[in-house]
């Protein structure tokens, strides 16, 4: 009636049902144009943010700072989950510094976003379009991440495939 999921061998020498799920590419593709649109509009706000040359380098250096931490943090994350599950042990300081490192980014960009002596509508679309920055930024993390595992589990299965060969 229906098809068993296949099997995939694993290194411990266990045998377990595994199914591969996959982002759709319509999926992976608005996760893509979503991203872009947030980076352009970011990068559309800080290239015509009034005031001086000083707050602006400021902001452009904060909304890095948070991109890279976006990305450390949901790779830490993920990290954290696949030791948890595998009997790991964790490390406390990574996970402490990584944390620390979003917190430390994301409160210096509110807070120099906040003093910054512009008009007030300015300061909403910088702040909204940074938030979607960010929230973006966890999507396509996590979009690479399955797509990355999906492609490892694939190459095991198919190494395990050519060994029962």
């Amino acid at each position: 009636m229906f098809n068993k999921p296949p099997r995939f061998h694993m290194e411990s020498g266990s045998r377990s049902p595994l199914i591969v799920m996959r982002d759709t590419r319509a999926w992976q593709l608005q996760v893509w144009v979503s991203f872009g649109i947030a980076v352009f509009l970011c990068a559309t706000g800080l290239a015509w943010l009034p005031g001086q040359d000083l707050d602006r380098a400021f902001m452009v250096m904060g909304y890095v700072f948070c991109l890279s931490t976006v990305f450390v943090l949901a790779k830490a994350v993920r990290d954290q989950q696949k030791a948890r599950l595998s009997g790991e042990a964790e490390t406390p300081m990574w996970r402490f510094v990584v944390w620390g490192g979003f917190a430390v980014a994301m409160g210096l960009t509110a807070w120099g976003l906040l003093r910054m002596e512009i008009n007030e509508t300015y300061k909403a679309y910088l702040g909204v379009s940074w938030l979607y920055l960010v929230t973006s930024a966890f999507t396509l993390a996590k979009t690479l991440r399955d797509r990355h595992e999906a492609d490892l589990i694939d190459h095991h299965r198919r190494q395990a495939q050519v060994q029962e060969q």
